[in-house]
């Protein structure tokens, strides 16, 4: 019996080490989404300022040279 609880206590331990491993890590990922996320924004934010840009009333443009 007293095997038995050394051995269960020796695995909850290392199951506790490695749950933590994995919340560690999943952290860091989801940091790194977060980054990854503002700038993807900051991307789709430049994109449409420059199609805002690019957009340009045509009766505001000159005539073509040959008229």
């Amino acid at each position: 019996m007293e095997e038995r609880l050394i051995e269960m206590e020796t695995k909850l331990a290392f199951q506790e080490t490695t749950i933590q491993k994995l919340n560690e890590v999943v952290t860091h990922q989801q940091d790194q989404i977060d980054v990854l996320q503002a700038a993807i924004q900051e991307l789709h934010e430049r994109m449409k300022s420059l199609s805002e840009e690019t957009v340009r009333d045509p009766s505001q443009e000159p005539p073509p040279p040959h008229y």
